[in-house]
């Protein structure tokens, strides 16, 4: 194991104020992490604004599902293996090593001639990005105090609803002002800034004693890599019985890389991942569940402001980020909770929005109110920003300090997961729905609001889950 900073123990003088997350101690660490997540989420939305326009010039529409599809996989991927990569190599050198193969994808992607070479750099791209996400999880309770966890979520936060405004506008300037590809390099000078602040303040030295003479999990990364890719083409199947084969196939994919990763000396899951008796298992399953749930909001939220409601890009667009920027707020306004109890009820209460916010957004497309729906998407957005600071928290405490590495680097990993699972469920309903043959505007809405309302498949569990993982946490602890 690493030897951890110095500020990973609590220093007495830590109360967990904004003010100290910004001070010196701190701040240039902090601007670390943002910094790793704005290359994450301006790259999301950079990509999806500019490539329609790329596929004008170099060809290839028919491959553009692809982009997003590989880039997943490879993400997913790369993030499950991020903590024993960590062990092995160290932080400081992996995520050197990640910044520059996303460059490296980067640039593949800008330079390209055709759609092949970008999706290419796309899969460059993700695996640098899912190990980059996962580690820099995984250094939030090294590098800081427990009482400043939580104001790490929120800054995080922030750098997401930075984006989910800023990201378009700012990609969409670049295409038409000068070029697609101009637009794909904005990513340069960021990770030039990461790599810099990741050479001042991550630890350095060597993975953890023994780490070098354990086998890499190549079968079960392979495993779990087919199951996300069937599942992510299942929707392309030519009729609903290959579709179903497609998704049954794909869950025994990922089940059989579960239970051989369960059985392997050197696991790529912590102990007790996804068991329905602990709080470390049942909480898992709330941050994969609550993604899943939220994805249906990605794929079709923006599409039924255009088609319903008669919205045109911007405007679906500003609506669509709502959620993003209640995340945001919410997280930063609940980050100075000091009692214990308080930050354990967030935990649960956050499902709780989201059943309430599914519920009103599905009537909201009913009805179709705007009002409702804004309100519903703020609901949302709440949601996550009430309780993801906390139940990472949560998690990453209940973890043993020999598992913590695995843990901390599953969160984003398994928040993507859910975000590919649900958005492919979510287009196989649709899909088999007929959206696409829906002729009459009433059709479409009432396909729309099943969509959505099908969400609560996934919400309505993950609040139970996340009821009972804090009942098995054990009663609250005094204050930090």
């Amino acid at each position: 194991m690493e030897k951890r900073n110095a500020g990973a123990a609590t220093p007495p003088a830590i109360t967990g104020r904004w003010a100290e997350l910004l001070a010196p101690r701190y701040l240039a660490t902090t601007t670390m992490l943002c910094v790793g997540v704005a290359l994450y989420a301006f790259n999301g939305f950079l990509v999806s604004t500019v490539l329609p326009t790329a596929v004008r010039e170099i060809g290839g529409a028919a491959l553009l599902p692809w982009s997003l599809t590989l880039y997943l996989v490879a993400s997913i991927v790369a993030g499950a293996s991020a903590a024993l990569l960590k062990q092995r190599y160290g932080a400081r050198k992996v995520l050197f090593a990640a910044a520059l193969v996303f460059l490296a994808g980067t640039l593949a992607a800008a330079l390209s001639s055709n759609m092949e070479t970008v999706l290419v750099g796309r899969v460059f791209q993700g695996i640098g990005e899912g190990i980059i996400a996962a580690i820099c999880y995984a250094l939030i309770p090294e590098m800081f105090p427990p009482a400043l966890v939580p104001k790490v979520f929120g800054a995080e936060a922030t750098v997401w609803a930075v984006a989910a405004f800023g990201g378009p506008v700012l990609a969409g300037s670049l295409t038409e002002s000068f070029s697609w590809r101009v637009a794909f390099l904005v990513n340069a000078p960021i990770i030039g800034l990461f790599l810099l602040l990741a050479a001042v303040m991550v630890p350095g030295g060597r993975g953890a004693a023994g780490a070098t003479s354990r086998g890499f999990p190549i079968r079960r990364l392979a495993l779990l890599s087919a199951g996300l890719l069937v599942m992510l083409i299942a929707g392309l199947a030519p009729s609903a019985l290959a579709t179903t084969a497609a998704v049954a196939a794909s869950f025994l994919l990922i089940l059989a890389a579960v239970r051989f990763d369960r059985r392997a000396d050197h696991s790529i899951l912590p102990k007790g991942a996804f068991s329905l008796r602990s709080t470390l298992g049942l909480g898992l399953w709330v941050v994969l569940l609550m993604p899943l749930s939220q994805a249906t909001s990605g794929v079709y939220l923006v599409y039924c402001l255009q088609y319903l409601f008669g919205y045109g890009p911007t405007h679906a667009g500003a609506l669509g980020a709502l959620m993003a920027i209640s995340w945001s707020l919410t997280a930063i306004g609940i980050a100075n909770l000091r009692h214990e109890g308080a930050r354990r009820a967030t935990i649960w209460l956050g499902p709780l929005l989201l059943v309430c916010g599914f519920a009103a957004l599905a009537t909201a497309i009913a009805a179709g109110s705007t009002g409702l729906l804004a309100a519903a998407q703020i609901t949302i957005g709440a949601a996550f920003g009430l309780s993801w600071g906390y139940l990472s928290q949560m998690l990453m405490e209940t973890t043993p300090e020999r598992e913590r590495d695995k843990t901390s680097a599953l969160l984003p990993t398994l928040q993507s997961a859910g975000y590919a699972l649900g958005a492919a469920m979510a287009g196989l309903w649709a899909n088999g729905a007929g959206l696409a043959s829906a002729e009459t505007p009433e059709a479409m809405r009432m396909i729309l609001t099943l969509t959505f309302a099908l969400a609560l498949i996934w919400a309505v569990p993950a609040l139970l889950a996340a009821r009972r993982a804090v009942r098995l946490a054990g009663p609250a602890s005094p204050a930090s």
